[in-house]
């Protein structure tokens, strides 16, 4: 689902405001794989309800490179502390519960959670590894959310899971169309070519084809319909017209008959 972001509410400040909140988590590398998930997918926000076992030496092992997001992680004894401050809760559910909120598929759900971000901070709820969120912690959160798992075998563990979410949650702050990482990188594509430009190579293609004796003017044949479907299919940018012109280029050069002139 698309997000559309105004100036104001950038992709970037959504995600700072979605807390990540684990519920008696039993296993300290769960701790610290869940950190890494959210930092790889640019949350920051973990909180932990009465964990079992944190600080531990596993979860920075498993954190790699996130610890710095352990560091900072808040640790309350109730979900009811740590959603304070939180104006919408979302809650993971494998199961449909007779009491709470009907769980929805990961994909559809976080849209609403996004445009909730965009007026305060938001929560994604994840229960303990064994035995998932209590009917009283679920009841808690104003929406559920489910990932659609193979049902022969539907088990996940817990950093997958937050993996899982946080990536639907970047996707659709960002419209499904995340940045480059880093500054100053330069951008794979380029501008799709102007028809002039196109015109120009299939023109320069069809010279570099007639002089090789490749293509017979005076026989077409289909053969430049076919190169005209493929090229459309590619639907070329500038920076491969120049590069297709330069092969060309070169071949004109190498059998002495230089370069044609648009």
């Amino acid at each position: 689902m698309n997000l559309a972001v105004t100036p104001a509410v950038t992709p970037e400040l959504l995600l700072s405001r979605i807390r990540v909140v684990l519920c008696r988590p039993s296993h300290p590398g769960n701790i610290g794989a869940a950190a890494r998930a959210m930092k790889t997918m640019g949350l920051a926000s973990l909180v932990l309800v009465a964990p079992k076992q944190f600080p531990d030496p596993e979860a920075d092992t498993r954190a790699t490179g996130a610890v710095d997001l352990l560091g900072r992680a808040k640790i309350t004894s109730t979900l009811s502390e740590a959603l304070h401050g939180c104006g919408y809760a979302m809650a993971l559910s494998a199961r449909r519960r007779d009491l709470g909120p009907v769980p929805e598929t990961s994909r559809s759900a976080v849209g609403r959670l996004l445009a909730e971000a965009a007026h305060g901070d938001v929560a994604l709820v994840f229960g303990n590894e064994t035995v998932g969120l209590s009917n009283e912690e679920i009841q808690l959160c104003q929406a559920a959310v489910s990932i659609p798992t193979n049902p022969d075998f539907s088990s996940l563990n817990l950093g997958s899971a937050v993996q899982v979410l946080c990536y639907e949650c970047r996707m659709a702050a960002y419209g499904d169309l995340p940045p480059l990482a880093g500054q100053g990188v330069t951008a794979f594509s380029s501008a799709a070519a102007s028809h002039d430009e196109v015109e120009g190579f299939f023109e320069h293609l069809v010279a570099v084809m007639s002089h090789s004796g490749f293509y017979n003017p005076a026989q077409p044949g289909r053969l430049l319909p076919k190169l005209r479907r493929l090229f459309g299919r590619v639907r070329l940018e500038k920076d491969e017209v120049n590069i297709l012109r330069g092969i060309l280029s070169s071949t004109q050069q190498k059998t002495g008959h230089g370069r044609r002139e648009d």
